[in-house]
């Protein structure tokens, strides 16, 4: 598939204190561009995050085996483009940590295949202005928004930074304003965060760690599920930090947590109304694959307990988007 990039795309080319945080400290959020992806449905992009690209011989932070063979997979899948759900590296303010990234995903740079990420947790890690600095100077084009938006066919990206206010402030205006003025010829708006508005994971585990949803993601979703209501497209949304797979359905939104991207894999007792059930490590990338009116998510598990990479596909869930409704007045 051929694909181009126009406007302010030049190829976005790679070039836990924070864990619970909700409001950043740095600098103000720059003006957010509107990125555009010249490509025709039907496509398919890859959803995933928590890679902590680390140095491979340091095991505590990641499992490198696993996030290396994830990255071929995904290249040699072709997606459009990668949406990365945060904690890229382990610490944003490590300089080594970046050129980790630069050195083990040149495969994607070398593919053209632009990557569209959301800052993690781990992205902020220590002195936050050095911290930002190493994260943008691998996406320029972002031209340091830390939330942005992505056109891509008939489908809106609206990428949050979790650190910030979601449904209030800058960042909340922003994301009324986008869902208000929608185009009527975009069938999916996909929501990429990375702190989880659903999750069966808790922060009380004693055993191989966790994450509760955090009351701002909460409150984010019941704002994303009253719009859905009266929206002509499909809200769906990818987080992570919670480091495995889950699917979730709310309100005529699903959500999926997409963590399974390297960093060493949280155990989670699913609650009994979860769509999805499993007990095992869930190494994975999501491949979505878009086409008019519908979308299939499918879950590419990954398994290299035995040394040789075996593949799964133990989810997919096909989505579709609201019947087209008389837009709105002035909309």
């Amino acid at each position: 598939m051929k694909r181009f990039q126009t406007l302010t795309i030049a190829f976005l080319f790679l070039g836990c204190a924070a864990c619970s945080r909700s409001h950043s400290q740095a600098a103000p959020q720059a003006e957010p561009v509107e990125l555009q992806l010249q490509v025709s449905a039907p496509f398919h992009f890859v959803a995933y995050g928590d890679s902590r690209f680390h140095d491979p011989k340091d095991r505590e932070a990641a499992n490198p085996e696993v996030r290396q063979t994830l990255v071929q997979a995904i290249a040699q899948s072709n997606p459009a483009f990668i949406s990365f759900g945060g904690d890229i590296v382990y610490n944003g303010y490590d300089a080594d940590d970046w050129k980790v990234w630069d050195r083990e995903t040149a495969v994607w740079r070398a593919k053209k295949i632009p990557v569209y990420p959301a800052l993690g947790n781990h992205e902020l890690h220590g002195n936050e202005e050095v911290a930002l600095g190493n994260y943008f100077e691998r996406f320029p084009d972002l031209k340091n928004s830390r939330y942005y938006s992505v056109r891509a066919a008939n489908t809106l990206l609206l990428v949050l930074d979790s650190s910030l206010d979601e449904i209030s402030g800058p960042q909340g205006r922003w994301l009324t304003q986008k869902l208000d003025y929608l185009p009527g010829d975009v069938d999916f708006v996909f929501v990429v965060m990375h702190h989880p508005p659903y999750t069966s994971s808790t922060d009380t585990k004693t055993f191989g760690g966790g994450h509760s949803a955090r009351s701002q993601e909460k409150e984010l979703a019941k704002t994303l599920e009253a719009r859905q209501q009266n929206l002509r497209a499909r809200i769906v949304v990818f987080s992570g930090h919670v480091h495995n797979y889950e699917r979730h359905e709310h309100g005529g939104v699903t959500y999926f947590v997409t963590g399974g991207a390297g960093a060493h894999a949280y155990p989670i007792e699913r609650a009994a109304d979860d769509p999805f059930q499993s007990k095992d490590v869930n190494y994975h990338y999501l491949q979505v694959e878009v086409d008019r009116g519908k979308a299939k998510v499918t879950m590419h598990r990954l398994d290299l307990t035995s040394g040789t990479a075996l593949w799964t596909e133990p989810d997919s869930i096909t989505i579709s988007a609201p019947a087209a409704r008389a837009a709105a007045p002035g909309h």
